[in-house]
């Protein structure tokens, strides 16, 4: 008997190892992607905002193969190499702080986040870390603890990494800023000394928690917050970085300058990349040896990064993302006033990172039955969609920045007939 690849999968790969849609993929282009089948689709997950560039950018493939040529490992920590230090005086340059910085490469968002909260600790010789509800900052054990949700994170995994507190995050159903600032103030007098405290992390835009942007006044109190009392701010820029939002990073919108950066998925351009850029003086604070990573900035995948640099450059990515998120948001907006389709929220996030609610019978979100069912749907039209929210009630839209205006059209058109209940 034939196994087919689906039966394939399930004996070769744990079941705790979704994936979003059945396809298979074949092949892949900017913004488009062909399964093993011949069907052609239009990517609006690229990869979970990796693919920020678009699928195989002719720049990205040339600079991989050029590197290709001369080495593809030494380990950073036994020999040194260009790439690497070029890819990090360049976002160095980039980055938003007002002093020097420094950065480090690794290989994923839960071990930049991880490696994070490693420095902040070593710099500020205290162990406490702040996160909120809500928030996903990956799976390893310190990046789980400090998300913001139990299912499918925490569940079946014991006891989690101790000192992490989460706050309510102000997304617009629930918490308004000043409701934050007090538990955080009631946090202080109940259960943590905020000299204890190494950190706060935030996402400056909720990525799995729903697309819900940081208010502005709330970073902005918790800079004060961390001066005075000498906590580092971190800013979780995994799927909000590289010109995702309409800014090189997200925390641009909000003028407030954080401490630490955690950098991952658009800076690869699909190859395997993350990073820790961060104040000197913060970055400096270990000894040498007490960070580091066998695989940490490969020279395969810095070379890839600096391309992704030059093409956001080039190609003006953070002005195009603005664009397309201007547009998404109309046609959402406009999808949201019909009656003809099934009810949705306005949209909301930053630049080309746009999510809606899809609403019940009582116009309350919460139908994640319903947002599976618009993602099939789409699907069967050629529309690769994700969803995300506390109950997976959200549709999120996360196109390449390079997507061609007639094909970020074609996919808004189909996801209106993904709307449609006829």
């Amino acid at each position: 008997m034939t196994l087919t690849f689906q039966d394939r999968r399930s004996a070769a790969v744990p079941r705790g190892i979704a994936s979003a849609t059945p396809l298979v993929a074949a092949r892949a282009l900017d913004s488009e992607i062909w399964d093993v089948d011949g069907n052609r689709y239009i990517d609006f997950a690229a990869g979970i905002a990796v693919l920020n560039v678009g699928h195989r950018h002719p720049k990205v493939i040339e600079a991989v193969k050029s590197q290709l040529d001369s080495f593809t490992h030494t380990s950073f920590q036994v020999l040194a190499y260009e790439p690497y230090v070029r890819l990090a005086e360049r976002l160095n340059s980039l980055a938003p702080f007002s002093r020097p910085a420094r950065t480090i490469f690794l290989n994923s968002g839960s071990e930049a986040v991880e490696c994070a909260v490693k420095i902040a600790r070593m710099a500020t010789a205290r162990s406490a870390v702040i996160a909120f509800t809500g928030a996903f900052h990956g799976r390893t054990l310190m990046a789980t603890a400090l998300t913001g949700k139990v299912s499918n994170y925490k569940r079946g995994f014991g006891s989690m990494t101790p000192e992490v507190f989460h706050l309510p995050f102000p997304n617009s159903g629930a918490h308004a800023p000043g409701e934050t600032l007090q538990s955080l103030d009631m946090l202080f007098a109940a259960s943590i000394d905020p000299e204890r405290v190494a950190a706060i992390i935030i996402e400056p835009v909720q990525g799995e928690g729903g697309f819900y942007p940081a208010p502005h006044d709330l970073l902005t109190a918790l800079r004060d917050i961390c001066d005075r009392h000498g906590i580092l701010l971190i800013a979780d820029e995994v799927q909000t970085g590289f010109a995702r939002t309409g800014k090189m990073f997200a925390i641009e919108h909000s003028g407030v300058e954080p401490d630490i950066i955690a950098v991952a998925k658009g800076m690869g351009g699909g190859f395997p990349l993350s990073g820790v850029i961060g104040r000197a003086d913060v970055m400096d604070a270990g000894d040498p040896g007490s960070l580091g990573s066998t695989y940490g900035g490969s020279p395969v995948s810095c070379a890839a990064g600096l391309a992704v640099l030059d093409v956001i450059a080039e190609e003006k990515l953070i002005e195009r993302a603005a664009q397309i998120g201007e547009r998404m948001r109309s046609r959402i907006a406009a999808f949201s006033e019909r009656d003809d389709l099934h009810p949705i929220s306005q949209p909301r996030g930053l630049g080309a990172m746009v999510a809606f609610d899809v609403l019940d019978a009582c116009g309350e979100a919460g139908a994640p039955s319903k947002v599976r069912e618009i993602m099939a749907r789409a699907r069967d039209r050629g529309l690769i969609i994700l969803s995300c929210g506390s109950q997976a009630q959200a549709v999120r839209l996360l196109p390449p920045l390079t997507i061609p205006t007639r094909l970020l059209d074609e996919g808004l058109d189909i996801l209106e007939a993904a709307l449609s209940p006829s």
